[in-house]
């Protein structure tokens, strides 16, 4: 299974000046921990970082020092995150089939999600990690009045990674492109041309890395882990 990590990310919300995904939790890099998910993967044959040229050496230089034995490919990156994915689908292999889209900030996804997600992505077009909502979601109007409140049993809240068949995907982005949709993930842009989307049970403890509390959250998920071997 071909997997994309979009790792161009910002670290403004993160407080600092350089791409997130290189500041560190448990003495790694966060894109580290993503690396050795896929490494560990059962299912995960190709990896694709897509990231701008500047960080590159940064990344080549973890590449290295994880001693990664699968093929490790980076992908320049575009201004948004769905021009990234677009650029990362151009730049897979001709023989890839389906592909795993997942985010480098969520660094605590495990090897056996990454797995059920390739498994299941060879039976249906399109499929998404999601976990159950657990709060009771508002709708709020620009005054902040509630203007409803949907049923919470209907609620999931999306994770990656996120599947997809490749060649139609690429003609969602193609036709995205077209009518200059802007959509926050993949699944929405294959809503958008009339596919169906899977759910497949995500993890808890998936969260994406954005804030210095995430990056806390995240440094005591992964010590738990460690302390649990």
């Amino acid at each position: 299974m071909y997997l994309l990590i979009p790792a161009a990310g910002s670290g403004r919300r993160m407080g600092s000046h350089r791409n997130k995904l290189l500041l560190q939790v448990r003495s790694r890099p966060i894109i580290a921990w993503t690396l050795l998910a896929a490494q560990a993967s059962d299912q995960i044959s190709w990896i694709g970082i897509i990231s701008q040229p500047h960080d590159w050496q940064d990344f080549k230089e973890i590449i290295a020092d994880l001693q990664l034995t699968k093929p490790v490919e980076l992908i320049k990156g575009g201004s948004t995150r769905q021009e990234s994915v677009y650029n990362g689908l151009l730049s897979l292999p001709a023989n890839a089939e389906q592909v795993l889209i997942h985010d480098g900030a969520r660094c605590l996804a495990t090897p056996d999600l990454l797995n059920r997600c390739a498994e299941a992505i060879c039976h249906c077009l399109g499929l998404i990690a999601a976990v159950p909502v657990k709060d009771t979601i508002k709708v709020v109007d620009g005054n902040g009045i509630i203007q409803s409140t949907p049923e919470r049993s209907q609620l999931w809240a999306a994770q990656t990674p996120q599947g997809f068949d490749v060649k139609l995907l690429k003609e969602c982005h193609s036709e995205g492109i077209a009518q200059g949709w802007e959509v926050t993930d993949d699944a929405a842009l294959f809503e958008k041309c009339g596919y169906q989307v899977q759910i497949v049970q995500g993890e808890e403890t998936n969260l994406k890395v954005t804030t210095p509390q995430d990056l806390a959250i995240a440094e005591f998920i992964l010590k738990t882990r460690f302390e649990q071997k």
